[in-house]
């Protein structure tokens, strides 16, 4: 399944008081993993940003003043996410700006997200896996062990990768393997290690496959084990030819 998580960032709140989208950030995942592919944009909203969302997202009047308007972007913008399950967190904020954009634009067809794309909002899984704790992004990285040490404000584009790292840890089962023990929060629990995202360009993995002498040391252990058994390994079961 292609998913595409996504946040933007806006001049205020509602947006039935005329606020805008300002920036907008998307990552596609295929199969649950990173392809590279992403949107980001900054965007133009033709009115004033209100000074407690400058606070937020830092994104000032007069940095937008020469960005694209939504109209100009919203053809490549309505082809990225098509057809995509949408990841987001309180997705009806951010999917009622964007039905807003296309509306404005009397885009009607493509006015209500829902209707091309799939909604899967990670606040409400969060809220019933965790209820009544903190379940916003910051809150989800700490009981994940995301690494947010980059996010000082709030960015459109930052905030979905993280996101996608938090979704894939959050739905993924078992989030780490401890053999040493890699210390808890003084509750006696045991915490996630922290997600190293690696280079998608790195060298790949060496491969070192068993010698000659190995094999056989293999097979004289599990012969051991089977006449101890009286039945045959579970190796030599699934290495066996199936019946046709």
């Amino acid at each position: 399944m292609r998913s595409v998580v996504l946040d933007t960032e806006t001049t205020g709140m509602p947006v039935t008081d005329g606020h805008r989208i300002i920036e907008i950030g998307c990552v596609e995942l295929e199969g649950r993993r990173l392809t590279g592919r992403h949107y980001h944009v900054y965007l133009n909203p033709d009115r004033e940003i209100d000074e407690g969302a400058i606070a937020v997202h830092g994104i000032t009047n007069e940095f937008v003043a020469d960005k694209p308007r939504f109209k100009e972007i919203a053809d490549e913008f309505y082809e990225f996410i098509h057809g995509a399950q949408l990841i987001i967190h309180n997705a009806a904020f951010d999917v009622g700006f964007i039905n807003n954009e296309f509306a404005l634009l009397g885009q009607s067809e493509r006015a209500e997200v829902s209707d091309y794309c799939g909604i899967l909002d990670t606040l409400l899984m969060a809220r019933e896996r965790h209820p009544g704790q903190r379940n916003n992004l910051d809150a989800l990285c700490k009981r994940y062990g995301v690494d947010n040490s980059g996010r000082d404000l709030h960015g459109a584009l930052l905030d979905a990768e993280i996101l996608a790292d938090v979704y894939l840890t959050m739905t993924g089962g078992q989030t780490h393997l401890s053999l040493a023990g890699d210390g808890g929060d003084g509750s006696g629990r045991q915490m996630p290690s922290p997600i190293i995202r690696l280079d998608a360009n790195r060298a790949p993995t060496r491969i070192i496959r068993a010698s000659e002498a190995e094999l056989a040391a293999h097979a004289a252990r599990l012969a051991v084990i089977e006449k101890s058994a009286g039945a045959p390994s579970l190796w030599a079961q699934l290495e066996a030819p199936k019946e046709s």
